[in-house]
């Protein structure tokens, strides 16, 4: 598997199902990864990126704590997989000379990253080039000859994903409402 860096690049919430996104970009370019979380742990990582204290430890802080108690160190977060609609990812541990890889919620990384400081990696086969912006077409006009008349045909759960990431791609920081950054 291939991995790159990547970045919180912003989140939000989707217009239609009010679901909180994650926006993963890589950082040297431009493909993203957009990942459904939950409001707490959206409200987790907005106040991470946002360097905001909370009051009373969050489990990212307290599994933070437990790993430097053990003498160990988030060494890095990698979004692995996406399997039946569900990411996967492994946080990487170092204790003096023993590596251990854990299992964990796509979420959770991310928070666990954003509050050790440790690099987040995506497999690269789950980030998604940007479309090409001159070869869609939103604003057909069915009264303009040129507009090309075609029935219209259901979107494959493919097409919907690829339409979610062109919308996330183009938002800016500001339209992520309470969550911007």
């Amino acid at each position: 598997m291939k991995v790159v860096e990547a970045r919180v690049h912003g989140l939000g919430t989707e217009p239609k199902t009010q679901q909180h996104v994650v926006v993963l970009r890589e950082v040297d370019g431009t493909r993203v990864l957009p990942i459904f979380v939950g409001p707490f742990e959206a409200q987790a990582i907005a106040r991470l990126v946002r360097h905001e204290s909370f009051a009373r430890p969050l489990t990212h802080d307290l599994l933070a704590l437990l790993i430097e108690g053990l003498k160990a160190k988030v060494t890095r977060v990698t979004i692995t997989d996406l399997r039946d609609g569900t990411y996967f990812a492994t946080l990487l541990l170092e204790r003096g000379q023993e590596v251990l890889s854990v299992d964990a919620r796509p979420s959770d990384s991310i928070a666990v990253a954003l509050r050790t400081e440790a690099p987040l990696y995506v497999n690269e086969e789950l980030l998604q080039a940007p479309p090409d912006q001159m070869a869609i077409r939103d604003d057909d006009d069915p009264d303009d000859p040129s507009s090309p008349a075609e029935p219209e045909v259901p979107l494959t759960e493919a097409q919907k994903a690829e339409q979610l990431r062109r919308f996330l791609e183009n938002l800016d920081p500001e339209d992520f409402g309470k969550f911007s950054m």
